[in-house]
């Protein structure tokens, strides 16, 4: 085998292959069978026949025409359920994100920082602070938006999103 980055065209078949005939975590099936409907048969079970060509070997052409039939037909059931997986899998993730995160209550009146972002114009440079304020909460919208107001009373026109900003104490 040639160790050299510039052969990597002639490997490209193989890792393709091994990505396609692996199954996924999300779906529970390889990506070839979710698009053929049939495992994959390599070409070394051709010479070494498996039992799975042996068994479609014997069988004869009208009863093999019939087996791919409802192969084909079983497409559809197949993605169903990798469907049906992904969405089971999709929960668990999103239960185990879910069970990290610690939820954020703010009250009207409360102080709180606002975060300051590099692409602001109030950003200074690496070494200035990373929080502005006090500020004051105006008001609490829906979603884990805050509609906050300056120390003098002047209500922000426009609401902020409840993760860009800490509490402050005093």
């Amino acid at each position: 085998m040639i160790d050299n980055y510039k052969h990597w065209h002639e490997h490209l078949p193989f890792a393709l292959l091994g990505y396609r005939t692996t199954i996924r975590t999300s779906t529970g099936a390889t990506p070839y069978l979710l698009v053929y409907g049939t495992e994959v048969v390599l070409p070394a079970e051709v010479e070494i026949p498996s039992l799975i060509i042996i068994q479609e070997a014997e069988l004869s052409e009208a009863k093999w025409i019939q087996n791919r039939h409802e192969q084909l037909m079983m497409i559809d059931e197949k993605r169903l359920n990798a469907v049906c997986h992904g969405q089971l899998y999709q929960n668990r993730m999103s239960k185990a994100f879910n069970r990290k995160v610690k939820p954020r209550t703010f009250k009207l009146g409360q102080l709180v920082l606002k975060r300051i972002f590099p692409h602001q114009h109030e950003a200074k440079g690496k070494f200035a602070p990373n929080w502005q304020g006090p500020y004051m909460v105006h008001r609490v919208l829906t979603g884990g938006a805050l509609i906050l107001a300056e120390m003098d009373g002047e209500v922000w026109p426009k609401a902020i999103n409840a993760d860009v900003v800490k509490r402050y104490y005093i």
